[in-house]
């Protein structure tokens, strides 16, 4: 067209409107191209803060199983001593009394025997009434008494209230 080498006006004038066309479409994809590297900008933008948070989450919890890991040797730890301790103290307990305490401690999540404070049960956290608090008083020292709600074994001390 710029040599002059098409004579045909109306040739000429459809080559012109195709070369219009194709730079509009040329500048059509070209802003469709600089649209798709700005979403893909953002994109990996959004997958950095991603790939960090998640490494900053698998050091937390990495950090979080190791500390659950030392406690539970801690617990355990403590368990074989408290089961260690207990043995000599057992001992010299009557024995229908171990098997209670033992029946009570399975059946009551752990805590066979609860102390008696300020006319409270430390199992089931009830207020004894006056009625029971005078059964308690009258009864032996050597007697098991046992909470009416929860059932456990009720430890007396001096800070029962009675």
């Amino acid at each position: 067209m710029d040599q002059g080498l098409i004579s045909n006006p109306k040739d000429l004038e459809r080559m012109s409107h195709e070369l219009e066309s194709l730079e509009r479409r040329i500048s059509d994809l070209e802003d469709q191209e600089l649209e798709v590297m700005e979403r893909l900008e953002e994109a990996q933008g959004t997958l950095t803060a991603l790939t960090e948070r998640i490494a900053a989450a698998d050091t937390r919890l990495t950090d979080l199983v190791a500390a659950r890991d030392e406690k539970a040797a801690d617990i355990d730890r403590q368990l074989t001593d408290l089961a260690a301790e207990r043995g000599p103290a057992a001992d010299g307990l009557p024995g229908e009394l171990l098997a209670l305490y033992d029946k009570l401690r399975a059946n009551k999540g752990g805590v066979g025997a609860a102390m008696l404070r300020a006319r409270e049960c430390g199992g089931c956290r009830l207020t004894l009434d006056n009625a029971e608090i005078a059964v308690i008083k009258a009864a032996p020292p050597e007697q098991v008494i046992r909470c009416e709600e929860c059932q456990r074994i009720l430890v007396r001390t001096a800070e029962s209230g009675l």
